[in-house]
């Protein structure tokens, strides 16, 4: 696949997932205190299925043309992330982008074991958000930094 079209992807899938963090971390935690307890739980229950549904293949393809463009254009670059600002970031940012698909694989395991609760969906979402931004950040400065 072309840089172009591994670029595309990647962009369609970050704009999907980080808007699906956003979303549940500055809107539903928003509304938390403004809505019965019952009634919470079943919007996390049903954004859960639906997320367990859809997110593995937003974060396949979000991942797969990852690792695609850092092998098509950036492999020079990651074999010495000492050389440069630019490679540094790219490390960090990959680094942090391991880190969410971490939080993921572990948000998917508590939920099979029934062991996924609020609290355990709040930490992760706060976590992966703050990745998330760190994330965003570099992506944008490593093309300023040099």
């Amino acid at each position: 696949m072309t840089y172009p079209v591994l670029l595309t992807i990647h962009l369609f899938a970050a704009l999907f997932f980080i808007g699906t963090v956003f979303f549940e971390v500055l809107m539903l935690e928003g509304i938390r205190k403004k809505i019965p307890r019952e009634v919470m739980r079943q919007v996390e229950i049903a954004i859960g299925n639906r997320a367990r549904r859809i997110m593995p293949w937003v974060l396949l393809a979000l991942f797969s043309a990852g690792i695609g463009m850092a092998l098509t254009r950036y492999s020079g670059l990651l074999a010495a992330p000492l050389q440069s600002h630019f490679a540094l970031m790219l490390w960090l940012k990959i680094a942090l982008a391991t880190s969410v698909f971490g939080h993921f694989l572990t948000a998917m395991t508590l939920r099979r074991k029934g062991k996924l609760h609020s609290g355990h969906f709040r930490v992760i979402h706060l976590s992966v958000f703050t990745h998330m931004v760190a994330i965003v950040l570099l992506a944008k400065w490593m093309f300023y930094a040099g």
